[in-house]
């Protein structure tokens, strides 16, 4: 069996989020983190399940649906910062460069950060290369949802 070619992807790439609903994504690649991560406007337990509504309604393609997940976990994370914080996961399809796989999302509050996407190692793993000279090698698919 052959090994499974690596896709160059840029720093910057468009993404589908299609089991959250959020389309056409602008994602920023972060080689330094290993998990990756989305804004989320609202996330909260109740009655064993997790309410969670993506982005916020400054992001254009903020939709303000509510999702409800049956699977999640919870995890303590060191942040960018250092500190450590206890951060709900949930996981996703995510399509990127003509491709689309299962991953997981560690759910935090990036308001006010340019990028309310990050795709860290556990999903860049294996499957890319990334040339951090280059952004947006990929167009976007816009029948992925």
């Amino acid at each position: 069996m052959l090994p499974q070619q690596k896709v160059t992807i840029g720093r910057r790439e468009w993404a589908t989020l299609p089991d959250f609903g959020l389309l056409k994504l602008d994602v920023k690649v972060d080689t330094g983190a290993y998990t990756s991560s989305i804004h989320v406007d609202s996330c909260y337990e109740k009655d064993g399940k997790l309410h969670v509504i993506f982005l916020d309604d400054k992001h254009p393609a903020f939709n303000g649906k509510e999702i409800v997940f049956t699977h999640y976990r919870i995890k303590k994370v060191k942040s960018s910062n250092g500190e450590s914080q206890e951060r709900f996961f949930v996981k996703g399809n995510i399509c990127i460069a003509a491709l689309c796989f299962e991953t997981e999302f560690s759910l935090t509050r990036r308001k006010g950060m340019r990028f309310p996407i990050l795709l860290g190692r556990k999903l860049l793993n294996k499957r890319f290369v990334v040339d951090t000279s280059l952004k947006y090698l990929h167009q976007f698919i816009s029948n992925t949802i």
